[in-house]
């Protein structure tokens, strides 16, 4: 079975933070390689981030791994941000541009990525293994699918060590995605992005923003189903478990679930791949 590794985002309140560590209890069982944390848009999380980072390892005995960010962060901020995470005991990062928060016309010193991942080199070598993003179905801000192409190869002449995919539904896209990087000598870890369907005017809208394409014949399924809640979740779980045994058996090296801090959709599908370990 290849790799498994669960993202959660930093809970804000009380109650998310005791939906998070129920979330963390259920999914243990599977034994997941690392668990990913992320990073709001413009450092509105910064703390929230950092103290989830150490809460998901202490308490939950996970490898927990932060993102880090460009957008509104200066060099010295980031920069103590690495030696906190280094402190923690944190050997993985993924490092992403972030998305700029509506209305910000900036974003911090460091405006890519790529450069984002040179300076983390610059300051700790080889010390952090770094992910970074990449979007089988093209960026949604990319002018073109060779453009981002370009792009993702400057993040990997940076330093990144592995890739985590955008989610998507159409296995081809990529297998294809895989096959045109590999064309351009990049040899890093592709793995793929997998989100669980549980509600799905949820998902079109993460959809819509992200530029995930739902495949049509999903769509039309998921509306006949209407409001039968239990039919739809018993249907996604089918369409998801699907797409990661094609995956699995294209030779993805490891599957990273999205799991919006819930538990069930992502048991679901893990279920029927009899996963636990």
């Amino acid at each position: 079975m290849p790799a498994i590794s669960f993202e959660f985002y930093p809970p804000k309140t009380d109650e998310q933070r005791a939906q998070l560590d129920r979330t963390a209890e259920k999914l243990k069982v599977y034994a997941p390689d690392y668990v990913s944390c992320t990073f709001g848009a413009g450092g509105s999380t910064l703390s929230y981030t950092s103290e989830t980072v150490r809460h998901l390892h202490q308490h939950h005995g996970f490898e927990s791994v932060p993102h880090l960010s460009c957008v509104g962060g200066s060099r010295e901020e980031i920069r103590e941000l690495l030696r906190l995470y280094r402190a923690l005991g944190c050997r993985r990062v993924v490092a992403l541009r972030g998305d700029l928060p509506s209305g910000m016309g900036f974003t911090g010193d460091l405006r890519y990525a790529s450069e984002l991942i040179a300076f983390i080199r610059s300051e700790h070598g080889d010390y952090f293994h770094i992910e970074v993003g990449a979007y089988p179905e093209t960026h949604p801000q990319a002018d073109d699918a060779l453009t981002d192409l370009k792009h993702f190869k400057a993040k990997v002449d940076a330093g990144a060590d592995g890739a985590i995919t955008q989610y998507f539904y159409n296995p081809d896209a990529y297998f294809h995605f895989v096959d045109q990087v590999r064309k351009a000598g990049v040899e890093i870890p592709i793995i793929p992005g997998i989100m669980p369907i549980s509600n799905f005017t949820q998902l079109r809208r993460f959809s819509e923003a992200c530029g995930a394409e739902i495949p049509r014949w999903i769509g039309k399924r998921m509306q006949a189903f209407g409001d039968d809640a239990e039919a739809v979740r018993d249907f996604g779980a089918d369409v998801v478990a699907g797409l990661c045994e094609r995956l699995v058996a294209g030779g993805a090296p490891g599957l990273h679930f999205y799991t919006l801090n819930l538990a069930k959709p992502t048991q679901a599908v893990l279920s029927r791949l009899n996963v636990a370990r």
